[in-house]
Order: structure tokens, then sequence, then C-alpha cells
């Protein structure tokens, strides 16, 4: 084979290609990943759901048994040995009798048509059950998501606190030297910066442990989160593509068909039978037919087809249940989420705004070396704004809790499912 000429390299333009090379591979490996927002990790979380495996081999299955439903009765073939052993005349082997034979069983009723149905909406209905298990596992991430959201701005909140009350310990130490304020006010603003510290290590722990949770359906070591995404949007109309209704429906069609298989089974199937018989005796052959079919089909199979029909009445019983059921909790989200955006935007209006204000006009008294405002009153001052701060959290992590349950309800991040487990 004739190789290619290529133009020999000059070792200068060879060492700078390799140093380019390496520096662009540090670069790559030093540039630190973006923070990922909501909609990247249930991506993420899709592609490395572990029991996506299990539903793929779930669904394998069902599609087996459909197309094991569209294979009819086999033939058989056999022989009868008659005679070939006694006592009397009939003793000598000779006198034996065998018959080789081939029997068919012949469906009637349509069996075929209905077993195969049964078999294909068992197969909608494996495939459904994924997706919804798909979804269930997303809505798990996405309360993960909101855990790490919540626990790393009280994480934040908590380092803050304790910076405040740092300073403030050390302002509270200069006015007792100057003897501005009695001795125990130094106490207090070092147990307050004690306490302050034990919160922020048990927040920091928190938020590292929700972390981790996250991370694990990630299968990743470590996740970053986008602080700014954990913020709470205008209510909009969710697409309602309703997984659990759309599962019911499939549950009630299954029913229907199984109530058409009871009734096919119920004609009864006539097996016929040709064959060759051997005499023994005389060495003489005889072509021999025969047939048969069961009795008593319509009445042996009633019980069936009642118990099919009633799991269909059931399955469409449920089916108007589970639809009140359904509109009923995601009104009663919806209208819990718009109070929360309205406490949280009456808290960002006047509650937050006034207590950094009352924080602002007590610290200025107090570094002014005054005696009109005392450790007491700063501490309480700051102590409002975090509590604010806290409280717009707590809001903020009930209003994405309730949204994850509303996503979930919706189906809203169907699309997010691998598109061979929603065919």
């Amino acid at each position: 084979m004739p190789i290619p000429y290529r133009a020999a390299r000059s070792p200068r333009s060879t060492a700078i290609a390799i140093f380019g090379g390496f520096l662009l591979l540090c670069l790559t490996a030093s540039a630190p990943a973006e923070p990922l927002k909501l909609n990247d990790v249930l991506l993420r979380a899709a592609g490395a759901d572990m029991t996506a495996p299990v539903r793929t081999a779930a669904v394998d299955a069902a599609e087996a048994a459909l197309r094991q439903a569209r294979i009819g009765p086999q033939p058989t073939i056999g022989v009868d040995l008659e005679d070939f052993a006694g006592s009397g005349p009939y003793s000598p082997a000779r006198r034996a009798q065998s018959t080789f034979y081939y029997e068919q069983r012949w469906e009637r009723g349509g069996k075929r048509d209905a077993r195969t149905a049964v078999a294909r909406s068992e197969v909608g209905l494996t495939r459904q059950r994924a997706m919804l298990r798909a979804l269930d596992m997303l809505s798990e991430v996405q309360i993960a998501w909101v855990e790490a959201q919540a626990a790393e701005a009280m994480a934040r909140i908590a380092d803050e606190r304790l910076q405040l009350a740092r300073r403030l310990e050390a302002e509270t130490g200069r006015r007792v030297s100057r003897a501005l304020d009695p001795l125990f006010s130094a106490e207090r603003a070092r147990a307050a910066t004690a306490l302050a510290r034990v919160d922020h290590e048990r927040a920091t722990a928190a938020s590292r442990a929700a972390h981790a949770v996250l991370a694990a359906y990630l299968q990743i070591a470590a996740v970053d989160l986008d602080a700014a995404d954990f913020v709470a949007p205008a209510l909009a109309a969710p697409v309602d593509r309703a997984p659990d209704l759309t599962l019911l429906e499939a549950e009630k069609d299954a029913a229907g068909q199984k109530v058409d298989l009871e009734k096919a089974q119920a004609r009864t199937d006539p097996t016929v039978r040709a064959g060759v018989r051997h005499f023994g005796q005389g060495n003489d052959v005889a072509v021999i037919v025969g047939g048969s079919i069961p009795l008593g089909g319509q009445r042996a199979s009633r019980g069936n087809i009642e118990r099919a029909e009633a799991e269909r009445r059931a399955a469409e019983a449920e089916i108007a249940v589970a639809t009140a059921k359904r509109q009923r909790e995601i009104d009663r989200l919806t209208a819990d989420r718009a109070a929360i955006l309205r406490q949280i935007a009456g808290a960002d209006a006047e509650v937050t705004p006034r207590a950094e204000r009352a924080v602002r006009l007590v610290r200025d008294g107090f570094n002014r070396g005054g005696t009109a405002f005392t450790f007491l009153e700063v501490a309480e001052a700051q102590r409002a704004v975090i509590d604010a701060r806290l409280r717009r959290i707590d809001l903020l992590r009930s209003y994405h809790l309730d949204g994850a349950r509303l996503d979930r309800l919706t189906g809203r991040h169907l699309p997010l499912i691998p598109s061979e487990e929603t065919r």
C-alpha cells in the first residue's frame, strides 16, 4: 500500500505544537465548570439514571410476550401402541397394533387476535409505568435540588451572621474598654459569636450533605449549583400532559382487551387427528381420522368473563376518582404558590428594607460611641434582618417543593426522558 507523503516538521515547529497542546490541556483542565441550573441537573440525572436498564428490560419482556402471543397452537405428532403385551391371545408381540398420527387444535372465536391485543396493551402499560418511574426519579432529583439550594442559602446567611457577630464583638470590646458599656456586654457578644459559629458549622454541614445527596443522583463527586436559579419566578400555566391519567386510560383499555379475550376463550376449540394404523398380525395398514371438542365452554368461562368486566368497570371508576383528586391537588398547589409569591413580594417591599434600615440607624448610633444604643439593640436589629432572610429562604423552599410536586403531576419533565423509553 503506498504511503502518502507528508512534509517533515522542523524540531522548532514540533516543540511549539507540543507546548501549545499542553497549554490547551492545562487551561481546559483548570477551567472551572459553570454552575448547574435545574434543567442541567435534571438532564444529567436522566442520563445517569441507574433504573433505566430495569425499565428497558421490563419493556423487552413485554415485547417478547407480544411476539409469543402471535403464535398459535402448534401441531402434535405421536404414536399409540395397542395389544403389544397381555395374556391369552394377546401375549404374542406380533399381534401389536401401532398408530402414527398428526394432531392439530383449531382456534376459533378470534383467540389469537384477542390474545395479541392483550399482549400489545401490556407493552403499552409497561412503557407507561416505566415512564412514570422515570418521572418519579426526576421528581426526587428536583426535590434534592431544592434542598441543596435552600441549605446552601442557609449556609451563606449563617456565614454572614458569623461575620456580623465577630464585628459586633470587636466593637463591643472597644466600647467596654472605653467604659461605654458594662463588662457583661462583652460576654454577651462573645456568647453570640460562639452561637453563630455553631450555627455556621451546622448549616455548612447540612449544605454539604444536601449537595452530596444531589451529586449521588448525578453520579458525580460534587455538584456546583447556580444560586441565581433559586428564585421565585412568576407563575405560568403548566403544560399538562397528565401522565398518571394516561396510565389509568391504558389500564382501562387493557381491561377491555381482557374482556374480549375471555369471551374468545369461551369458544371451544376442536382438535382434529389423522394417522396411519399398522396391524402386526397380517402386516396390514389403515388410515384413521378423528376429532374432539370440549363441552361447556360458555359455562366454564362465565366467571372469568364477569371478573374481566368488573375489572374494566373498576378501571373506569378509578379514572373519574383520580381525575378529580388530581385536579384538586393541582388547584391547591397553584393557590399555595401564588400565596407564597405574595408573601415574598410583601417581604421584599417592606419587611426586609425596613429591617435593614433599622440596622443601619442602630449601628450608626452604636459606632458613634454614645450610650443611646446598646449591644442588645444592635443584636436585636441584626437578628430581625437575619430572620427576614431566613423566612424568605423558607418560603422559596416551599415554593419550589410545591413546584416539584406540580411538575410531577403535569409531566413537565417528560421531554427529558430518553426517547427510546417513551416511543
